[in-house]
């Protein structure tokens, strides 16, 4: 139907184009023809049917062409809006979680009278402070956050005592290298709420920085307490976040191509192997 109401108005504009020409601008109506003409005949039809056609069709298609890019700029404002959205939301789960269970760790040190509950509680307010003011951005600082990792650690050491033993080395190269916000924190803090927080003997942990060319290789390993593998692959609990969350972040922030996640629990180790763009 669209189609021939298109045809019947090319041909209207082809009729009052003809006599528009031949009573306002010159007899001879078509110059470019064989032969002049002083009535409408089916040539001249035709062939200025074919030429409005033409230029109604490359108008039309140039119009659908930029509709389409703005379409298209629009969609994908949109989705990059979105995926900012949900990554910023991910990373606000995190610090709660982290600063719930810690709240915690200093709510039993207190209740024991520890000595060491002011430490922890200072240890805390410098993670605070990096945590809250530190992490806006989509991309920190190597060195950063593994400054945070050993602010982390310095709690948990403060924490377990002789109880814990950590192994933490770092190869390579950390200057001008850029990673996302308190992504290694979260498989950090699962090794100890899923590894020293359920043991009942002397826990050891090992950390592996290793930086090679525009790559980190990060390895953390820990103990899987009473043969229950399945606490330590599943540790997303309520109100918990675990590995679920890091893997969402992943996906959103990175392409496939910049990282390789690893997880393995054999051997009665629960091994976590990160390879990602740095």
């Amino acid at each position: 139907m669209s189609i021939i109401l298109i045809i019947i108005a090319i041909f209207t504009m082809v009729i009052l184009k003809f006599n528009l020409t031949y009573y306002l601008v010159s007899q001879n109506v078509w110059p470019e023809g064989p032969e002049p003409i002083s009535s409408l005949n089916t040539d001249y039809i035709i062939d200025m049917m074919i030429g409005e056609l033409y230029v109604v069709t490359f108008v039309t298609a140039i119009k659908s062409t930029i509709d389409w890019i703005k379409e298209h700029k629009k969609s994908t404002d949109l989705e990059k809006s979105q995926l900012e959205t949900e990554l910023l939301f991910l990373r606000s789960q995190v610090s709660p979680h982290f600063f719930f269970n810690t709240l915690n760790n200093i709510y039993s040190l207190s209740l024991e009278g520890s000595k060491k509950t002011p430490k922890i509680i200072l240890k805390l307010s410098e993670l605070m402070r990096y945590l809250l003011y530190e992490t806006k951005e989509k991309r920190q600082e190597l060195r950063n956050e593994i400054i945070c990792i050993q602010n982390y650690l310095d709690l948990e050491r403060i924490r377990y005592g002789d109880f814990l033993t950590i192994n933490m080395n770092i190869t390579g190269d950390i200057e001008d290298k850029t990673i996302t916000p308190m992504l290694l924190l979260s498989f950090i803090e699962n090794a100890f709420k899923h590894g020293a927080n359920k043991s009942i003997e002397k826990v050891k942990i090992d950390i592996d920085f290793k930086i090679q060319d525009d790559f980190l290789y990060f390895r953390i390993s820990n103990p899987i307490p009473n043969k229950n593998i399945n606490e330590a692959i599943i540790p997303e609990k309520k109100g918990g976040i675990g590995l679920k969350n890091v893997k969402k972040r992943l996906e959103l922030g990175y392409k496939e191509s910049d990282y390789t996640l690893t997880i393995d629990d054999s051997n009665q180790q629960f091994t976590v192997e990160l390879k990602i763009k740095v």
